[in-house]
């Protein structure tokens, strides 16, 4: 029922089966505060990827390497990992509402103070370690922001809506990628200023920081939305840790799906570097990662319609994963080739079309798989996985390329660290996908925790209905 709701018999005089049943309704505010969440993640992956599309202009205005340039991305992973296991017992512990709050001023000041950064008054010396605070400051945030989704769609939704949410609230990270894919060449090319790009990413994170602040009053609604959503963080954070510890299933999703994680994060921060040096332009490297954004959204937004319907969670995980790992295969090859723009353009799509769909369905899965474990600690920890993979196979992947003396059709930035083959990353990036993706496919096999126990609670409000109809 929607809020506003009514019912002809009076709360005394309903049973208490029927009482309980009354007891699950929806609030048209869950909207609003969907929408907040939506656009708290969205900033926040803007001030993540704001540098990776244009690498070179950062590295030549902060006066640094492109190692240390690629650092302002990988700050994100590092942070976060221990920031995590708080963020998790917040969520669980202490509320959506204030979890959301503080990620939201967190974000804000550090949009403001990498604004800070760059000022002509600012002593050039000091210029990347001020951006780096500021960066620091914003990845304090993503954990706050990035875990909420599944809490969200649990504590605000029915059960029929919860993976569309779900993946809404997901997919409005991938949204700010592709923002800082686009607008980020666009206003470097057309400005020449990252003082500029700085502060139009700076505004909108002031915008969100007073609508969560003066908008979200509740983090959970008055009356709960579905039976599972009463006994959500039923379980203690550290008992459900201990819980996620010894559930198989969980495990294997933890490790297969965090490695997916940390593909996707090294394809986005390295993509514009592993281009340039067969002449493709940064300018052409944001098209194809705002095409792998775009078709990623499509296909999770049509992936999560089928699986609200059909909750046919693991089987859409495992064929979303083989073809991810097909594609990405097909990419450590086309991206080698040079003049090879619409076959770059299409394999990037179909990249994101099949690897961006499975994060929501995942994200679900993996609380359907660990009831009654919070969502956020089920979640969490699969964040972490992620984020401390992404850390290993970054710096990997960068301690296997190899400098080149000179390429003709280079477009990358002037300088001894620029011109770098990346032929062995990506072929060991495809291998690390393509493994991952086998062990989940092999191995994982799960019940539907939350579902049945969402069912046998329906069953028993049934059974007490019909028996007091029985002896009326």
């Amino acid at each position: 029922m929607e809020d506003g709701a009514a019912s002809s018999q009076t709360p005394a005089e309903l049973s208490p089966a029927l009482r309980k049943a009354g007891e699950f309704r929806v609030y048209r505010r869950r909207w609003f505060v969907l929408c907040v969440l939506c656009l708290l993640n969205c900033s926040n992956s803007v001030q993540w990827l704001t540098f990776a599309p244009v690498a070179d202009q950062t590295a030549e205005d902060l006066q640094v390497s492109l190692d240390e340039v690629n650092w302002l991305s990988v700050v994100y992973m590092v942070v976060a990992i221990p920031i995590s296991f708080i963020t998790t017992w917040m969520l669980d512990t202490l509320g959506l509402r204030l979890t959301m709050i503080l990620g939201s001023w967190l974000n804000m000041a550090g949009s403001a103070l990498r604004v800070v950064g760059v000022l002509s008054y600012v002593p050039e010396w000091s210029m990347f370690p001020v951006v780096m605070a500021g960066q620091s400051l914003c990845a304090l945030a993503q954990p706050l922001v990035i875990f909420s989704p599944t809490k969200l769609a649990a504590l605000w939704f029915p059960e029929h809506q919860r993976a569309t949410a779900n993946m809404i609230a997901s997919m409005s990270n991938p949204l700010g990628l592709l923002i800082a894919n686009v607008f980020s060449p666009m206003i470097i090319s057309n400005t020449n200023s990252l003082l500029t790009l700085l502060i139009i990413y700076a505004t909108p994170a002031a915008v969100v920081c007073f609508l969560a602040t003066v908008g979200i009053r509740e983090g959970v609604p008055p009356t709960p939305p579905s039976a599972s959503a009463e006994t959500s963080s039923s379980e203690p954070f550290i008992q459900g840790i201990k819980l996620l510890m010894k559930n198989k299933a969980y495990l294997i999703l933890l490790l297969c799906f965090g490695s997916g994680i940390a593909i996707f994060t090294c394809f986005s921060t390295l993509l514009e570097q592993m281009l340039c040096v067969k002449g493709y332009s940064s300018d052409f490297a944001g098209l194809c990662g705002a095409l792998f954004i775009v078709f990623g959204v499509i296909g999770a937004g049509l992936l999560g319609l089928f699986v609200d319907k059909t909750k046919k969670f693991t089987e859409a995980t495992k064929i979303n994963m083989c073809l991810t790992s097909l594609t990405c295969s097909v990419f450590a090859v086309v991206s080698q080739m040079r003049e090879q723009k619409a076959l770059v353009c299409a394999v990037c799509a179909l990249f994101g079309l099949f690897g961006f769909a499975i994060y929501p369905v995942a994200m679900e899965l993996s609380v359907e798989c660990s009831y009654p474990v919070g969502e956020a600690t089920s979640a969490g920890l699969i964040f972490i996985s992620g984020q401390i993979q992404s850390i290993i196979y970054i710096v990997l992947l960068q301690a296997l390329t190899k400098r080149m003396a000179g390429s003709p059709i280079s477009l990358c930035a002037t300088g001894g660290d620029a011109n770098l083959s990346w032929k062995v990353p990506v072929l060991v990036m495809a291998g690390l996908c393509c493994v991952g993706s086998c062990c989940f496919v092999i191995f994982f096999h799960t019940e539907y925790r939350r579902l049945h126990a969402e069912a046998d609670a329906a069953a028993d409000a049934s059974a007490q209905t019909g028996s007091e109809r029985t002896q009326r």
